[in-house]
């Protein structure tokens, strides 16, 4: 108490006062190096660079402060929940970092007043609160080190604003958001199974795949279809928001599909009736002539021997015959007919 009050007297002359107090106000301390800190708070809209020429803002304390809050956060949710498997542990923390998560602390903490941006950006950046979140993490890991940025996480996060136990057992139905997403919006939805192994302990883990009318989405890994499809669709979730090309190539690929479908598979059948199965007379009286109709009035005459020729049957026999006999009945009708 007495160094704090010892700072706060010597702050009271600084330049930056006003942003000493706020952090104080924010990170539960105060700051030794007030650089850091600035630093985090400088979205790159504003376009500042150093004397050198280099742009200057919180990106690379952005990635510096994503990396030792999953370090920390996974160093809390392991000793908060002993006994608890690695997927649970994963789902756990995953919940803690993700961006939501993130802008919403940023935002109930104060830290988005003190982002300087070209005054455009906040509105179309949803990103940018728990980027600076990121960024002031990667300050205080700079300026005080691993267990102060701990100390940070435990007592101005997890002790008074983050219930664990509840946000661990919380369940985020990503699935059905993109599946809800999807039908209102016709577009057509898998989730395609790319890999199913079995680790050295014995578990079972998939791997799914959300595909949007063909184009690849996000996958996910978990013990169970349920947890890998989970974070599958929570990741496509978020590579909608992120990514309008993405979306572009969706809405493009369901253009495709619904134009292929309403062209007509085959042409459409005629329904005229056809009757040429009558015989006209017409046809009738050019095929029979006057020489033809000449011709069959003997055939008529001898009408009633020609059918008694047509089923003579006399010449049958069921006898077998030698080929000497056919030899001498083949002489024997030739002779006949000389």
């Amino acid at each position: 108490m007495l160094n704090n009050l010892i700072d706060k007297i010597k702050l009271s002359f600084r330049k930056d006062k006003e942003l000493y107090f706020s952090l104080y106000e924010i990170i539960g301390f105060y700051p030794h190096n007030i650089e850091y800190y600035k630093m985090a708070l400088m979205h790159k809209s504003i376009m500042h660079r150093n004397n050198k020429g280099k742009p200057v803002n919180n990106e690379r304390l952005e990635f510096l402060g994503d990396a030792i809050l999953d370090a920390i956060v996974g160093d809390i949710v392991y000793h908060h929940f002993p006994g608890k498997r690695e997927g649970f542990l994963t789902n756990t923390r995953s919940k803690l970092v993700q961006r939501e998560t993130l802008n919403k602390l940023a935002q109930d903490m104060g830290i988005n007043e003190l982002i300087l941006s070209n005054g455009h950006s906040s509105s179309h950046n949803n990103y940018m609160g728990g980027n600076a979140f990121e960024a002031l993490v990667g300050a205080i890991y700079l300026d005080r080190g691993y267990n102060a940025c701990m100390q940070f996480m435990q007592q101005r996060i997890l002790t008074t604003r983050i219930n664990l136990d509840k946000l661990a057992y919380k369940e985020v139905n990503f699935k059905s958001k993109l599946i809800e997403w999807s039908q209102k919006n016709r577009v057509k939805i898998e989730f395609v199974l790319l890999q199913q192994k079995v680790e050295k302990g014995g578990s079972p883990v998939f791997i799914y795949q959300v595909v949007l009318e063909g184009v690849e989405g996000c996958s996910g890994q978990g013990y169970s279809k349920k947890e890998s499809q989970q974070l599958a669709a929570k990741l496509t979730l978020e590579k909608l928001k992120r990514e309008p090309q993405f979306i572009d190539l969706v809405f493009q690929a369901k253009t495709n599909r619904t134009k292929m479908e309403e062209e007509p598979v085959e042409i459409v059948p005629d329904t005229e009736e056809k009757d040429d199965f009558y015989i006209s007379s017409s046809a009738n009286e050019t095929k029979i002539s006057a020489p033809q109709a000449s011709i069959d009035q003997p055939l008529r005459n001898n009408e009633e021997e020609d059918n008694d020729e047509e089923f003579d049957l006399s010449h049958i026999s069921a006898k077998a015959m030698t080929r000497e006999e056919i030899i001498a009945a083949a002489e024997a009708e030739a002779f006949s007919q000389s």
